[in-house]
């Protein structure tokens, strides 16, 4: 397996710090072996090519993004802790890898669309949280019965993922770990029972 291979991780840190510096298009691979202190050939041992490189990167930080929300997430008692939790954890995570920021929310848009499903079939994984999450809070009628799911969870993403593109758009200039509590109240009251 590529991932056991000692200059793997070497090699996906420094696609995230190149792609992010130069964007996807002019990111050549030798700039990528440069930074990873390797030679071009050796990038070819473990990557097929660069577009190889940004799906498996994707997979790699996204794969230990999605650990560290279902480990939050888990050690949490309600819907409403562990909706909170996702978003904080969601924001934090983002905000200390500013790189990683820009690739995630610009450089990973690719009009590519097999490039698009390997991505959403990783992105999966965080979905479930969120369909867990969603489950729960109809079951505590924290929020309303007969919503439907699919939509809800769009719009979870989709809030989230609008509000770091943002962020990251405005040159990160401001704290967004400050703005989980707010997108958190927002998705609550809007999926919230009426009669409560």
């Amino acid at each position: 397996m590529k991932k056991n291979k000692p200059k793997f991780k070497q090699i996906i840190d420094a696609a995230v710090e190149v792609i992010a510096e130069n964007g996807y298009h002019s990111s050549q691979v030798s700039k990528i072996a440069k930074k990873a202190g390797v030679a071009d050939g050796t990038i070819y041992l473990y990557f097929k090519n660069k577009e190889d490189i940004l799906v498996s990167l994707f997979q790699e930080k996204m794969g230990q993004f999605i650990e560290k929300i279902e480990q939050e997430t888990t050690s949490k008692q309600s819907a409403e802790q562990k909706l909170l939790t996702l978003i904080q954890t969601h924001f934090e995570q983002l905000a200390a890898d500013h790189h990683l920021a820009i690739v995630t929310q610009l450089e990973l848009r690719q009009s590519n669309k097999e490039l698009r499903q390997k991505i959403n079939y990783v992105l999966k994984r965080y979905l479930n949280v969120i369909d867990q999450i969603v489950e729960e809070g109809v079951e505590e009628e924290l929020f309303r019965s007969g919503l439907d799911r699919r939509l809800v969870r769009q719009m979870i993403f989709g809030t989230m993922d609008e509000t770091v593109t943002n962020w990251v758009m405005k040159e990160q200039r401001y704290n967004i770990e400050e703005q989980a509590k707010e997108v958190h109240s927002l998705i609550v009251n809007g999926l919230a029972r009426h009669d409560k």
